[in-house]
């Protein structure tokens, strides 16, 4: 199902790929010299005290030539990620599109609800600056928007996701695995915002005697999933169009496991808590929730990392990501119905193809946001 890109378009990712990676591992850093040699000082020079919020931190970044110059190129990679997409799939739109009709039609692996009402924070969202978002369909059956999503995350991610950018979903199965052992054997494994499958296929192809499903509200998502997972092999998994909020189509106690993967940051504040209660309310006893997420924001991490991580919500369309990372997660966990004691938490990073990207592999800069690396959030519940 990926798209076939000419030499010129292939250039052009590797460029972007390429950086995107400098501007992480040789620009960012003097934004943090910058901070401590001229920002921070001035500011107790002339307010006689230090800054009280990364709030206060980033409007005094975005007065500084260097953190302007990075910014600039940073939101000029992602536009330029989004349109050399673009250009991508839709020269080949039909074939693309005819490619995943006859993957999918009439399969019943692929349940769309054209009627289900898409919630006010994806419908008048571009996240990430990708146009029509998750859920925009050109034409009857389209897939044009998860196929830009695809081709591109080799250019934000500077390759650290590996040949199919499911890198993330591979490092989950092996999390799992090494930290719940093999007697850890799920019947039913659920997905929330699954999005085009990435994180969710490498799920079923560990677990391949479970029934896995994904769930996400974009319908061209799933469609897309469906097809390349069918182009993979992958038979284990089906995508249903559904919110994450009223899982009511599924009943008590239905799972073994329900897993996000870099989703929350994409759900409202007044959203999460059902996502959190609903998902506690599908699993069985004995199963997991698994929530993968950059870092919160708490006292053991600076003003100063909290301010460049909080880029992304200011301007990279993503307007839910500077309250979901102050939220207390574990303890809307435990509001949802998980006891303390429940609790799981835990890291896990990208598992990279090294002869995709070699250099890519062996690359432990941070860039405050992007980076494959990610922490997880919990619970295993008991009787």
């Amino acid at each position: 199902m990926y798209p076939n890109v000419s030499h010129d378009e292939s250039a052009r990712f590797n460029f972007l790929a390429q950086m995107n990676r400098h501007l992480s591992t040789q620009v960012m850093p003097f934004i943090g010299k910058a901070y401590e040699a001229r920002i921070e000082p001035e500011r107790i020079k002339t307010e006689g005290k230090p800054f009280a919020s990364r709030h206060e931190v980033r409007k005094a970044l975005a007065k500084d030539p260097i953190w302007q110059w990075w910014s600039a190129l940073r939101r000029a990679t992602m536009e330029s990620r989004q349109q050399a997409g673009r250009w991508v799939v839709l020269r080949q739109a039909d074939e693309l599109n005819t490619k995943a009709a006859d993957l999918t039609n009439s399969d019943p692996r692929l349940l769309l609800d054209s009627k289900l009402p898409l919630p006010r924070g994806v419908e008048a969202i571009d996240h990430h600056c990708m146009p029509g978002s998750y859920h925009t369909e050109l034409v009857e059956g389209d897939i044009t928007g998860p196929a830009n999503y695809d081709i591109g995350l080799f250019a934000t991610t500077g390759g650290m996701l590996g040949l199919y950018n499911d890198g993330g979903g591979k490092a989950v199965a092996e999390w799992v695995r090494k930290n719940l052992g093999e007697d850890f054997k799920p019947k039913r494994i659920l997905d929330i915002g699954c999005g085009l499958g990435h994180n969710v296929l490498p799920l079923a192809e560990a677990f391949p005697e479970a029934e896995v499903i994904g769930i996400d509200v974009g319908a061209p998502m799933l469609r897309y999933g469906l097809a390349r997972a069918k182009s993979m092999g992958i038979e284990n998994v089906k995508f249903i169009q559904g919110d994450a909020a009223d899982l009511s189509s599924f009943d008590d106690e239905s799972f073994d496991w329900v897993q996000s993967t870099m989703f929350l940051h994409e759900t409202s504040y007044k959203t999460m808590p059902h996502i959190f209660s609903e998902s506690f309310r599908v699993l069985k006893n004995d199963g997991i929730v698994l929530h993968v997420e950059q870092p919160q924001y708490d006292s053991s991490m600076s003003l100063f990392e909290q301010a460049m991580r909080d880029w992304d919500a200011f301007y990279n369309n993503e307007p839910f990501w500077t309250k979901m990372h102050e939220v207390d997660l574990d303890d809307w966990m435990i509001r949802a119905g998980f006891k303390q004691d429940e609790l799981i938490h835990g890291g896990v990073a990208a598992i990279v193809d090294k002869d995709v990207f070699p250099d890519a592999a062996d690359d432990d800069s941070e860039d405050f946001g992007r980076k494959a690396a990610w922490h997880v959030v919990g619970a295993r519940k008991s009787a």
